[in-house]
């Protein structure tokens, strides 16, 4: 039973639209509206709208919509016009059967806002029933010993109008000996007896036969007949007759099939035959006849089936005592049905909002109708929820509950809710009802994406193919469906100069970073930019993150020297006095890398010398110094190649080649002379004598001057050294950049010419550094070197 009721419970769920706060009641006082029975369908009842006082297109703007009791909705509402009509033509008999008035109860309900309106339909009755009687003959024995004024009830007559247009009185055929009397009972109905009023001669007449007529009050009146048939007996001067002309029991309606309800006795003071009596019960109703049975020996009168309350709550039924004889004698049953709790509240959903927007304050999500056909404490009803939700259920009108939200819901927090409401009623034991229901709450875009990190680093390394994966940005949002589609962009740049837009692109689907064109260390080491997360939501909402490009190196980049350069031109040559001591610093091999870390430590290495074992190179500082003593014996011209290599993996390195030149003294200059073929050699001969005999002149005076260079350069550590070359004026390529903890130099260099081309009598000038500001990667830190001697003679180095 309780599986159905939850089943009526589910079928009865109505989904409704959004309902406004608050609930507009009228007065307990119900309406009253009043039609015939048997009406045709379609039938005006009234015009809601003019009864509510309101206007006709407000009944559809509010939704309004008639709810009636039972399952069964016997009228309709057009919302358009507001006419309130019948669905089908109504039979009060088969609606109230003997109920008095006959009232149909209906709610009318209109939503935004909700109000209820009690209203009763009132089903007039009409005379569409004739009298029936439940048998086409009746027959009763009479003695002939009967005086008159004896009565003897007869079989009444069933109509199922009520009211006038039920059975008003009885008539019997005209004869001799009888007439019929109309009687009532305690319930309204009208039953006959005949009235002996001459009495009877079995030998004059021995059988009568009479018809019986049942008239009700309708207009036009409708009638019944019956055939009563009487035949006169002998003397038997006694009938039954019972202890009790009424008896009244009470039993409860949950009284087990077959239990006792009473037992009646009547005596006969008749021997024999005439004495011996059997109870019946007197023409019985149908219902009655369906609940009672009696012993015809006993008088015993038993269930035959178990009673309900709400169905029959009590009856009524006469027992006929018979004798032998054929006299009879009659007294009342009054059966009082005692009402148990044996029916559980039952439950209908009016009004369901699923599901509601979260953030919203206190609305209304369900409109519940309870009901007990229990009597009584038993008919009363209690009701609760979960104490761990946050809805709150409160009663409205008679037998209505709402059901509210005690406050905003975060669907985050929770999504769905199962709410189980329990209604009991007081009767003893107690019985309930549980109803389920499940509300959802939509989501609202409160949520922005959130990454799931502030920051991000990227590490690429350089010289990588375009289109490179080079990592991914995520975000979430806790929201749901569109609200928590997130898609991804790049924002502007904080450095106007970056531009990010062909550096970088981003999947804005799944938030993958490519890399659009391949980074080189020694142009961007690194670079920052912000990522932005936006949901579909309306409105949207973003959030950001910070992605840091670090820019890994690779070994991409030789080393470049410095000095000497290395320009295709005459070579460079390196004057070394004969008197040098061991260590001697000759000159310095000056290289930079454009990689950093380990890709620029930079090594030197002497490759190949003209005479092996008398000069060396400085792994560290690429210093070329003077290995032993110089002799006279060693050659005057030499040539060394230096191998520079950096520490990178796999190791790039690049050569460079000095030439040197072996001099007793810096008396004369010493023109480095290329290779010449023996006949340009014998040409130039007389060339060389000449500026043999000049520098001969010289000598004295030139002798003072490297005397005293020769003091200075002492002083210096000998870190000083002269040469002669040409350079072309002009910064070095603007690629190259500080190298740091390599110990070499941090600067890029540029030297002077120390010889002029064009003759041996050329103007000689000592070595002087020139330093050139090339912009560095990666370092604020500069360096500046400038040595600057001028002598009396003008000489700068």
């Amino acid at each position: 039973m309780e599986d159905s009721r939850k089943l009526l419970c589910r079928q009865r769920q109505v989904i409704l639209s959004f309902l406004l706060l608050g609930l507009s009641l009228v007065g307990a006082e119900p309406r009253r509206y009043s039609v015939v029975e048997e009406t045709v369908g379609s039938f005006f009842v009234t015009n809601l709208a003019t009864d509510l006082g309101l206007g006709q297109k407000e009944l559809s703007r509010r939704g309004a919509r008639v709810i009636s009791t039972g399952n069964k909705l016997r009228l309709h509402l057009d919302v358009e016009t507001g006419d309130l009509m019948l669905n089908e033509k109504l039979d009060r008999e088969a609606l109230c059967s003997d109920t008095e008035p006959c009232v149909l109860r209906f709610q009318a309900l209109l939503e935004n806002p909700l109000e209820f309106f009690q209203a009763e339909l009132q089903v007039i009755d009409i005379n569409d029933h004739a009298p029936v009687f439940t048998d086409k003959e009746i027959l009763l024995k009479i003695s002939e010993s009967s005086p008159p004024g004896t009565t003897f009830p007869l079989k009444n007559a069933q109509d199922m109008d009520i009211g006038r247009n039920n059975i008003e009185n009885y008539e019997i055929s005209p004869n001799s000996h009888f007439r019929v009397l109309t009687s009532n009972r305690s319930d309204g109905r009208k039953y006959p007896e005949l009235l002996l009023d001459k009495e009877l001669d079995r030998e004059e007449e021995p059988e009568l036969r009479l018809t019986l007529t049942a008239l009700d009050g309708g207009s036009p009146s409708r009638s019944g007949t019956t055939q009563v048939r009487v035949e006169v007996v002998d003397i038997n001067d006694n009938a039954p007759e019972f202890e009790q002309t009424l008896y009244k029991v009470q039993i409860p309606e949950d009284s087990p099939i077959g239990a006792l309800v009473v037992t009646v006795s009547a005596r006969d003071l008749d021997s024999g035959v005439n004495g011996k009596i059997s109870y019946t019960l007197f023409q019985p109703s149908e219902d009655t006849s369906k609940i009672l049975e009696v012993n015809p020996t006993t008088g015993e009168i038993r269930l035959t089936t178990q009673v309900d309350y709400e169905t029959i709550p009590s009856c009524e039924v006469d027992i006929e005592a018979t004798d032998g004889g054929g006299l009879s004698g009659k007294c009342t049953l009054l059966l009082q049905v005692v009402d148990v709790n044996d029916n559980a509240p039952e439950v209908a959903v009016s009004a369901l909002t699923s599901p509601i927007p979260e953030n919203s304050p206190e609305i209304v999500v369900a409109v519940f109708s309870v009901s007990d056909p229990d009597s009584g404490d038993n008919g009363k009803t209690v009701s609760s929820i979960q104490d761990d939700l946050p809805f709150l259920l409160k009663p409205s009108v008679k037998n209505f509950y709402t059901l509210v939200t005690k406050r905003a819901l975060d669907r985050e927090a929770r999504a769905e809710y199962n709410i189980t409401i329990t209604f009991t009623d007081l009767g003893i034991p107690r019985l309930k009802t549980q109803c389920n229901i499940t509300v959802l709450v939509s989501d609202v875009n409160d949520n922005a994406p959130t990454f799931s990190q502030t920051s991000y680093t990227l590490f690429v390394r350089e010289n990588n193919s375009p289109a490179l994966h080079m990592g991914s940005v995520s975000a979430t949002d806790r929201d749901s469906g569109t609200n928590a589609q997130v898609t991804y962009s790049l924002l502007p740049p904080q450095d106007p100069h970056l531009p990010l837009s062909s550096l970088i692109s981003i999947n804005a689907d799944n938030g993958q970073l490519f890399a659009l064109r391949s980074l080189d260390y020694e142009a961007l080491r690194a670079f920052e930019f912000r990522v932005g997360a936006t949901d579909a939501g309306s409105p949207a909402l973003s959030s950001e993150a910070l992605v840091r490009v670090v820019v890994v190196d690779d070994n991409d980049n030789s080393p470049f020297v410095l000095y000497p350069l290395q320009n295709g031109s005459a070579p460079c040559t390196e004057l070394v006095p004969r008197a040098a001591e061991a260590g001697y610093l000759v000159t310095k091999v000056v290289a930079v890398d454009g990689d950093s870390g380990q890709n620029a430590w930079l090594s030197y290495q002497l490759l190949k010398a003209t005479e092996p074992g008398l000069f060396s190179v400085w792994a560290h500082n690429g210093e070329v110094r003077t290995a032993r003593l110089l002799s006279e014996r060693d050659a005057a011209k030499h040539r060394l190649v230096v191998l520079v290599k950096d520490n990178g993996e796999p190791p790039m390195s690049s050569t460079v080649t000095l030439h040197l030149l072996l001099v007793d003294g810096f008396s004369q200059p010493y023109l480095p002379l290329p290779e010449l073929a023996p006949d340009e050699a014998q040409a130039d001969l007389l060339t060389v004598y000449l500026v043999i005999a000049l520098a001969s002149v010289s000598s004295l005076f030139l002798f003072s001057v490297f005397l005293f260079v020769a003091v200075r350069l002492c002083r210096r550590n000998r870190a000083t050294f002269v040469g002669g070359c040409s350079v072309p004026e002009g910064h070095f390529p603007g690629h190259l950049v500080d190298v740091s903890g390599t110990r070499t130099l941090s600067h890029s260099y540029q030297y002077e010419v120390c010889l002029t081309g064009g003759s041996v009598t050329s103007e000689f000038k000592f070595l002087k550094p020139i330093i050139s500001d090339f912009p560095p990667q990666g370092t604020t830190g500069e360096i500046k070197e400038s040595h600057t001697f001028q002598n009396s003679f003008g000489f700068n180095y």
